[in-house]
Order: structure tokens, then sequence, then C-alpha cells
């Protein structure tokens, strides 16, 4: 489940600056979308959760190989702790430039009548960075949103993207998966607990939403990790604790 995260030598995602990241990232960046994107910057590593400004992101993909696959919708919203912004919520549904496998159509049940006149995912990145700038991103499993987004804009522009995430899979990776859990677990002969959205959301009493459509899940994600912070952490937890 680890990420090779891209032109990021440290290997303390914990502790790095995503602020003085972002700076020189936008020194570097030839996009006019990826320098506006980094110049917005980023919370500091200190900065309270209570105070940090989140934006939950769900791709939906043709298949689960950044390198082989590509992104077929994108769903976001912005949120806080306090509050979800629905009304800022947006989705999009892209044409992607690998095959619509069927596999992937039975999984999220965007067809090719779906994507026939959708537009490329370059036709919406400004939009999707201007949702995205200025907040911490908020995913269920980082692999498929940062390293999907990376490869694809690599694949287009010749230069990716990276920026830090909270991923609440790993949120739940740390209690249910780690240490002395997983230990008793096998010692016990348990099956191991799920972490995966939907199962995650009936441990905190979430309510069930239709998966995999992309709008969808990241509202359940950014309900999840609301939930995951009011029962294990505190409002003054700082951002550095949980990101990635």
């Amino acid at each position: 489940m680890g990420l090779r995260m891209p032109r990021v030598n440290s290997t303390d995602q914990h502790s790095l600056n995503w602020s003085l990241r972002f700076n020189e990232q936008a020194e570097a960046a030839c996009d006019f979308r990826l320098r506006m994107f980094y110049e917005k910057g980023a919370v500091t590593p200190d900065t309270p959760l209570k105070d940090v400004p989140f934006v939950a992101l769900d791709f939906e993909t043709t298949g689960l190989n950044a390198k082989k696959d590509d992104i077929v919708s994108i769903g976001l919203v912005p949120f806080t702790l306090q509050r979800i912004y629905c009304k800022d919520a947006k989705q999009w549904i892209l044409n992607p430039q690998q095959h619509l496998a069927e596999e992937s159509v039975v999984i999220h049940g965007i067809t090719h009548a779906d994507i026939n006149n959708a537009p490329d995912l370059i036709r919406v990145l400004e939009p999707v960075l201007e949702a995205l700038a200025g907040r911490v991103v908020v995913v269920h499993y980082r692999y498929i949103e940062r390293e999907f987004f990376h490869t694809a804009l690599k694949q287009r522009l010749g230069e990716g993207i990276c920026f830090p995430v909270v991923d609440t899979m790993d949120l739940e990776a740390r209690l249910h998966r780690n240490g002395f859990a997983t230990f008793w677990q096998r010692l016990l002969g348990r099956k191991r607990v799920s972490i995966r959205l939907a199962d995650s959301r009936v441990r905190y009493n979430l309510p069930f939403y239709k998966q995999h459509e992309a709008l969808t899940d990241a509202i359940a994600t950014a309900e999840l990790l609301q939930a995951q912070i009011a029962n294990r952490y505190s409002p003054d937890t700082p951002i550095s604790e949980l990101w990635r």
C-alpha cells in the first residue's frame, strides 16, 4: 500500500514542510496552472486540525495501475472539521486516454456513452486545481488519487504534481492493522478488520452511501475524517500527525 512519492526526497512525510516545498515547486513549474496551484501555498506542519481547510478528493479510474490506466471521473468537496460545503462540491466525467474496460464499467457505472463527449483531464485541470489550491487533500487510499494525478499530468504536460494528503484508510490502518492490533488478530486466528471506505464508516455509525461514484465517495471520505478526528484526535492536533 506504500506510495513512492513523486519528487520528494525526504523519507519523513510527517515532518516535511510543505509550505517550503510548494515554494520550490512554484519556481520550478513550467505549466501556468501548476504554478498557480503551488503559489497558493500549503498550511504549515504545526497548523491545528481545527484551522485546516480540507478538500476531499476521489477518482474513478479505468483500472488500478497508474502507469497503464487513466482517470475517468473526479469528485471533490471542500470541508472543515465543523462543516462540509456541499454547495461547492464538484464532479467531472472525463474521456480517458486508456480503454474503458468492461470490468471498470461494472464498478463505477460510467459507460462509453458517458465519455464520448466528455473532456480530457487537461481541459478541466484549471478548475480542479483551483478547487484544491490552499487546502489539504483528503482521500481514502492515497495511491489512487496522488499517483494517478501525478502520472496523468506527467504524460500530458511532461511534469507531474505533488501535494500532501490525509489518507483516511491509513488512519484506520494505524489503528487496526499496525502493532499489537495485527499481532493479536493473528494470534487469535481472527480475520483482519476491513479498512475499506464503507466498512470504516460503519465503525463510526455513519450512513451507507452507494459506492464508486466519485462525488459521493468524496463526501463519504470527508464525513469519515470528521468522525475519525472527533473520536481519536484533538482539534488542536497538528496536521503533521495526519498527513503523508
